[in-house]
């Protein structure tokens, strides 16, 4: 199935983005083409594009300061990069600063369409999120829903204060009665975590299951992105409540 949205495509090398933007267009997206820095921080605020496509044609330093200000910028964007460089620590540094996929060239068409395809899935839930009821502003003083799970048609009466709270259905996040900014893919990792809570799971069962194909060898995506979460999560990352390090294996959600 078709997922059609806007995406912002940035980059320097002609050809590269012409093809990958004819790829994009006959899949059905609209593609805004960015050719530097200020064109697509101009897309970025007057389009809202549901994901950015980031060709990694210019300097290490370059595209990950472009990475980190549209994160900035919009939490919630999903962000691609494509890169010509088989780098485990660019990849890295590249997931540390905020992107959810990273796609090393060269590529096929199909493989670009099912990438782009999971990241977008992630998009139209958080929108059908936005179906339900307006939330207010969220202050210190206001009620945030107790319950980890909610329905439109089911929601508690009585919301209660809770230290921390998953709020699926609105695919929102509580702490302390103060709404986390999460990425999707940050929220995805969470939820798919308390869906399996108590149990241990490998990092290639995360890969499967939050990323939706395959990431073979890039089991330190996880730690990288299983880090971003914790830093916005627990009150000390170094010593988490909710998430667990199981040594040798992979993580276990155990509040």
């Amino acid at each position: 199935m078709t997922l059609s949205q806007k995406i912002l495509l940035i980059g320097e090398d002609y050809d590269g983005l012409m093809q990958v933007n004819f790829h994009l267009q006959q899949a059905g997206h609209r593609v805004l083409l960015a050719w530097n820095n200020h064109q697509a921080l101009e897309y970025l605020r007057r389009e809202e594009p549901a994901l950015a496509i980031l060709d990694q044609t210019t300097s290490e330093t370059g595209s990950l300061e472009v990475c980190r200000t549209l994160r900035q910028i919009d939490a919630r964007l999903c962000i691609m990069i494509l890169s010509n460089q088989n780098n485990e620590e660019l990849k890295v540094k590249s997931f540390e600063v905020g992107i959810d996929d990273y796609i090393l060239k060269p590529f096929s068409p199909r493989e670009l369409a099912l990438r782009v395809n999971a990241l977008l899935r992630r998009v139209v839930r958080w929108s059908s999120s936005l179906i339900a009821e307006k939330q207010p502003t969220v202050t210190e003083k206001q009620p945030v829903l107790s319950t980890s799970y909610s329905s439109r048609d089911n929601l508690p009466e009585k919301p209660s204060y809770s230290q921390f709270n998953i709020d699926v259905y609105r695919r929102q996040v509580y702490k302390n009665g103060l709404q986390l900014e999460l990425t999707r893919l940050e929220f995805d990792l969470l939820k798919f975590l308390y869906d399996n809570r108590g149990y241990v799971l490998s990092r290639d069962r995360l890969l499967e299951g939050v990323w939706k194909y395959n990431h073979s060898g890039d089991a330190r995506v996880v730690d990288v992105v299983m880090a971003r979460l914790r830093r916005k999560i627990e009150d000390d990352p170094n010593s988490p409540n909710y998430i667990q390090t199981i040594r040798g294996v992979g993580y276990k959600y155990v509040a």
